[in-house]
C-alpha cells in the first residue's frame, strides 16, 4: 500500500487530528473525487462513504496498543494496519493471516518489545483495576485461569472450557475471571460453576501475574499472555494459535504505525509504548481520587479535567465530610488543594481510613500569573505532604532521598535543564525584557527575589525569616559590600498579594528596585539568588548560579545550596540533574494546553516557546479587586473544605 492516497471519513480527521502522522507516505483525502488507485481508510469500523469504487480498504485498530482515556479525551498512538479488498471486523486477525516468518532481526526486537510491555503492562482494555496478584491476597504465577467472555452465545463453550481447565488443573487453584474486554456491566456466563470468582474485570496484567495456565476463547488477553512467557489454551481458533509468540509480535510490530499526538509526527513503536506507559501511570493516579474538596471556584473547570480517567471525572464537593464519605464509599481517596487544605483533614481522612492526596501547580507553571487566572500546565499530586512544607517528607523529598536514577533518565534531565536554559523558561513566563543593568565592575552581585509572604511556602516552610523586609536586612547584613538586587513578587507588584516592601526601607536596603522586570533575563547578570524559600532559587540553580537559601525550600539541603536554616531529615549529596530528574520529571505532572492530554515536560517548553507571554495584571478586572475575589475564594475553600 506504499504510496496510495487514502481517503478518509472527515469526522475521523476531526476526531484524530495526528492521523496523517500515522500515514506519513500517504495522501489522506476527505474528497468526493476517487484518485486512481486510492484505497479507503477504515479506522474502528469508520470509514468513508460506501459507494466510492476504491479498489480496497486499509483496516486499522488500536488493538492491542490501546490508549487509555482521560474522560472524553482519547488520542491513539500505534495502529495496526493492513490493506484488504475484503471487509475486515478484526485488523489483528488480518494482520496475522498476512504475515509470513519473522526475520532473525524482527524476532530479535519482538523479544525486546515483549520486555517493554510486560515492564509498562500495556496491552488490551486500558483504565482497569489493576492491584496485582498482591493486592488480591493471592499468590503469583500458581493458578488456573479461566477467561470468562461475559457473553450469552458463548456460555456453553465458557462451560465445556472451565470443565477442561479443572480436569488438567492437577491440584492447582482454579480462578475464574471477567473478560478485560468484556462490556460494563455485562454478565458473567459461568456464574454458579464450581469455581472462585475473581471480582470485577481486572487489569490485563493482574490476570497474566496471576496464571500458570490461561484459558480463554480467543481472548486478546492470551495474546498477552504469550508475551509474558504464560502458558495459553485457545478453545477457540485464535490468530496465534500454533504460533511462537516471537513471530507474533513480530508481525505485529512489522504492521504497527506510531505517531506523536502532541507534535503530530511518526513515532517509533518503542516511543509509543513509553508513551502508553505514562498514560497508564497517570490514568491510574486520576482514577484513585473520586472526590475532592477544597478547590476554588475559578480551578474547578481545570481539576475536572486534569484529574479526568476512565472512570470520568472526580466529583469535586464543598465539604470536606462529604468528599471523605464518597471516597470512603468507593474505595478511593480525597483530592484537595494543598495551600488551602485546613489542617484537620489529614485527621478525618486518616480516621476513616481515606488517602489524602494534596494538589498544586507544579513547578513550570504558565504563560502568565495564577492569580491572573492563566491556564496552569502542570500539576503535582503528593500522597505524602506537599513540596513547600519541611515539617513532612513529601512525594517530592522522598523521591531525592532514596531514588536510584538511570543514566539514561539523568541524560533527559541534563538535556531539559539545557533546554530550559536556552529557552528562558521560568515558572510564569511572564513578558518584557530584563534591561542591562549595567552593573559596577569587581563587586559580587546579589539578586533578592521576593516572595508573596502569606503565601504557603512561607507560612509552612519552618523559616525564622518570613518577610521580605527581613530576608533584605539579614542579605545585606552579612554582604555589605556586594551590589544587592531587590525584585519584588509580581503578584505583590500588581497588588493583588501581600509582601510589600517599604520605598524607603528597599532603597536603603538594596542598590537597585527592580520593578516590573521578569525575573529570567536578570539570572545571566547576577552571581548569586538568596532567598527565603522562591522557586527562583531553584531557578538560579539550573543556572549554575550560587544559590543561599534562609528558608526550607524542596532543594534545599542535598549539597547544592548554601543552607542558613537547614531543612530537618535531608543530608543525601545530590548533583544537579538528580534534582531535575525528580522535581521536573518524576513529581510534577504536565499537560499539553493543545491536546489537553498528560504529556512529557519537554512537550510543555516547547508549548511556552511558541505561545505569547502573558503580562502581570492583563486581566479586565482591576488588580485589588482581583485579589479581593482571590482571599475570599481562598478563605470560602478552606471554610468548607473543614467543614
Amino acid at each position: 500500500m506504499t504510496g496510495m492516497p487514502l481517503l478518509v471519513a472527515p469526522r475521523l480527521l476531526r476526531r484524530i487530528p495526528h492521523l496523517p502522522a500515522f500515514f506519513p507516505e500517504h495522501r489522506l483525502l476527505p474528497a468526493e473525487v476517487v484518485p486512481a488507485g486510492a484505497a479507503a481508510l477504515v479506522l474502528d469500523g469508520l470509514g468513508p462513504r460506501r459507494g466510492l469504487g476504491v479498489a480496497g480498504a486499509v483496516h486499522a485498530a488500536e488493538a492491542p496498543w490501546r490508549a487509555p482515556r482521560f474522560g472524553s479525551r482519547h488520542a491513539p498512538v500505534a495502529l495496526l494496519a493492513a490493506l484488504s479488498v475484503e471487509p475486515c471486523a478484526d485488523p489483528l486477525a488480518l494482520v496475522l493471516r498476512q504475515a509470513g516468518p519473522a526475520a532473525v532481526a524482527s524476532r530479535r526486537r519482538a523479544c525486546r518489545l515483549m520486555t517493554l510491555l510486560r515492564e509498562a503492562r500495556i496491552g488490551g482494555v486500558p483504565g482497569l483495576p489493576d492491584p496485582g496478584p498482591g493486592g488480591l491476597g493471592l499468590p503469583a504465577g500458581e493458578a488456573v485461569l479461566v477467561l470468562d467472555p461475559c457473553r450469552a452465545e458463548l456460555a456453553a463453550a465458557a462451560r465445556a472450557m472451565l470443565a477442561v481447565a479443572q480436569a488438567e488443573a492437577g491440584g492447582r487453584e482454579v480462578l475464574v475471571a471477567a473478560s478485560p474486554g468484556a462490556s460494563p456491566g455485562a454478565r458473567p456466563v459461568l456464574e454458579g460453576a464450581q469455581a472462585r470468582f475473581l471480582p470485577g474485570r481486572l487489569a490485563p496484567w493482574t490476570l497474566i501475574d496471576l496464571a500458570a495456565v490461561m484459558h480463554g476463547l480467543a481472548d486478546e488477553v492470551e495474546l498477552l499472555a504469550l508475551a509474558a512467557g504464560i502458558a495459553v489454551r485457545s478453545h477457540r481458533p485464535a490468530p496465534w494459535t500454533g504460533r511462537m509468540a516471537e513471530d507474533v509480535f513480530a508481525a505485529l510490530a512489522a504492521a504497527t504505525r506510531c505517531a506523536d499526538p502532541f507534535r503530530a509526527a511518526p513515532w517509533t513503536l518503542e516511543q509509543a509504548i513509553r508513551q502508553l506507559a505514562d498514560w497508564r501511570v497517570a490514568e491510574a493516579e486520576n482514577r484513585r481520587i473520586v472526590a475532592c474538596t477544597g478547590i476554588e471556584w475559578f480551578k474547578l473547570r481545570r481539576i475536572r479535567s486534569a484529574l479526568a480517567s476512565n472512570a470520568g471525572a472526580p466529583r469535586i464537593l464543598r465539604r470536606g465530610a462529604d468528599a471523605i464519605r464518597l471516597a470512603q464509599q468507593a474505595g478511593g481517596a480525597v483530592g484537595v488543594w494543598a495551600a488551602v487544605m485546613p489542617p484537620s483533614l489529614p485527621a478525618r481522612c486518616a480516621a476513616a481510613g481515606v488517602p489524602l492526596v494534596r494538589l498544586e501547580d507544579g513547578f513550570i507553571r504558565s504563560a502568565g500569573l495564577g492569580v491572573g487566572l492563566a491556564p496552569a500546565a502542570s500539576l503535582v499530586l503528593d500522597g505524602r505532604g506537599i513540596h513547600y512544607d519541611a515539617s513532612a517528607e513529601s512525594d517530592l523529598e522522598h523521591l531525592l532521598a532514596t531514588a536510584s536514577l538511570d543514566p539514561a533518565l539523568r541524560a533527559r534531565a541534563g538535556r531539559l535543564r539545557e533546554a530550559l536554559r536556552a529557552r528562558g523558561i521560568t515558572k510564569y513566563n511572564l513578558a518584557g525584557v530584563a534591561p542591562d543593568l549595567r552593573l559596577p565592575p569587581g563587586r559580587r552581585t546579589i539578586l533578592v527575589p521576593g516572595q508573596v509572604e502569606d503565601d504557603a511556602a512561607i507560612r509552612c516552610g519552618g523559616a525564622r525569616i518570613r518577610t521580605n523586609l527581613d530576608l533584605l536586612r539579614a542579605v545585606r547584613r552579612e554582604n555589605p559590600d556586594a551590589v544587592v538586587l531587590y525584585k519584588p513578587h509580581p503578584d505583590v507588584e500588581a497588588g493583588m498579594r501581600i509582601g510589600t516592601v517599604p520605598v524607603q526601607e528597599a532603597a536603603a536596603l538594596a542598590d537597585r528596585v527592580l520593578s516590573g522586570v521578569p525575573i529570567a533575563g536578570l539570572y545571566g547578570q547576577v552571581e548569586e539568588v538568596h532567598t527565603i524559600s522562591s522557586l527562583s532559587g531553584f531557578e538560579a540553580l539550573l543556572r549554575g548560579l550560587r544559590v543561599v537559601t534562609w528558608g526550607r525550600p524542596f532543594y534545599a539541603g542535598w549539597g547544592l545550596t548554601e543552607d542558613r536554616d537547614p531543612p530537618p531529615r535531608r543530608g543525601r549529596r545530590l548533583d544537579l540533574d538528580a534534582l531535575v530528574a525528580a522535581a521536573l520529571i518524576l513529581y510534577p505532572r504536565y499537560f499539553d494546553p493543545v491536546t489537553n492530554l498528560p504529556c512529557p515536560p519537554e512537550v510543555v517548553l516547547e508549548r511556552l516557546a511558541q505561545a505569547t507571554p502573558a503580562r502581570p495584571g492583563a486581566a479586565p478586572v482591576p488588580p485589588r479587586l482581583r485579589a479581593l475575589i482571590a482571599r475570599a475564594s481562598r478563605f470560602l475553600a478552606a471554610w468548607w473544605a473543614a467543614r
